[in-house]
């Protein structure tokens, strides 16, 4: 029951063997995205937990904090750990946090690095890739670090980047974006337990949201000198999980060729979608996928979006990022069925 914590044996699997299998450390591995990061691996083909840290839980089951998980392992946290037997680590730490760790450890080069918080998407004085793979699938495909998009900026982003590339829109870009309550994390707070949630909707970080820095960012990559604004409201919805996104900005195309732009951009995306109706949210939670939609009202051209939180928002994208950094299929351990009935 306790192996998970004994990481100085060799894998069993090595990497490039016959039946390799990756090996894989995460950290932080007790919250919401620890759990759903780990739910994905152990149903991965090519994936083998070696670790899951945590310094609260540590000794504790892993079914015994993630009770989803009952019957599906015997795994247990652990506090000690070795980088000298995992291919890949998963950083599911809060905002901040990645960026002090890395400063206190040393992390073997031939030990990948995904970080799932904030601290490295925006370009600066690292080396770590943005990982959207709509975006940025060939610079994945070669990163030994990556930061994995948020949850906001990858509904927002899969929404905007075919007419933003194609240099359509002009203008401010208006977005309203409402999102489950798992998009707070795991612990509890104020405007997250259920008799203040349930029934209930609001606004919060309007115009401010910390991930329109890297919105912005992405703008500017595909469209130098945009002057228009993308003007953000957040709020919280009465659901657990997903993020359902509306944006509108001025467009002079016709819908015809707006159509034919969006089919073109994601025909080799395996997750993401350009339905021809306005979407459901239930269609894409529990999955990986992105559903974007696309109208014309006059000039004003509509685009919606609509995503799982944890999944494409987070540690399904993840999980993606990790196959392209590993020449995986990039679907594998991620055919999920929605749970819309």
């Amino acid at each position: 029951m306790n192996e998970l914590c004994n990481t100085n044996r060799p894998s069993p699997f090595p990497l490039g063997g016959v039946r390799g299998r990756l090996r894989i450390g995460i950290f932080g591995a007790a919250g919401y995205t620890g759990g759903e990061l780990m739910r994905l691996l152990l149903n991965h083909p090519a994936a083998e937990i070696a670790f899951a840290h945590s310094e609260s839980n540590a000794g504790n089951l892993v079914s015994d904090v993630h009770e989803g998980m009952v019957g599906d392992c015997e795994l247990c946290f652990c506090r000690d750990y070795s980088f000298g037997h995992v291919d890949v680590i998963f950083l599911c730490f809060g905002h901040g946090k990645s960026e002090a760790f890395l400063k206190e450890h040393t992390i073997p080069a031939d030990v990948k690095v995904i970080d799932l918080a904030q601290d490295f998407r925006i370009a600066g004085k690292h080396d770590f890739v943005y990982g959207l793979p709509e975006m940025h699938r060939d610079a994945i495909r070669k990163a030994n670090r990556l930061a994995n998009p948020g949850c906001f900026a990858t509904c927002i982003q899969l929404a905007l980047l075919p007419a933003l590339k194609a240099g359509i829109l002009s203008g401010d870009i208006h977005v309203n974006g409402i999102t489950g309550s798992t998009g707070a994390g795991q612990k509890p707070g104020a405007t997250t337990h259920f008799s203040w949630r349930n029934d209930n909707i609001s606004v919060y970080k309007a115009f401010t949201h910390q991930h329109l820095l890297e919105i912005n960012q992405t703008v500017q990559e595909l469209t130098p000198g945009y002057t228009g604004r993308v003007l953000f409201i957040p709020q919280r919805g009465c659901f657990a999980r997903g993020i359902f996104v509306s944006a509108y900005a001025r467009c002079s195309a016709p819908i015809e060729e707006v159509h034919s732009l969006y089919a073109d951009y994601y025909k080799d995306a395996p997750f993401t979608h350009v339905v021809s109706h306005s979407p459901d949210l239930k269609q894409v939670v529990n999955t990986n996928k992105a559903v974007v939609y696309v109208e014309k009202y006059e000039d004003q051209l509509l685009m919606l979006c609509c995503i799982d939180n944890l999944l494409k928002g987070a540690v399904g994208q993840a999980v993606q990022n990790m196959n392209l950094m590993f020449g995986l299929d990039e679907e594998a351990g991620l055919r999920l069925k929605a749970s819309a009935f």
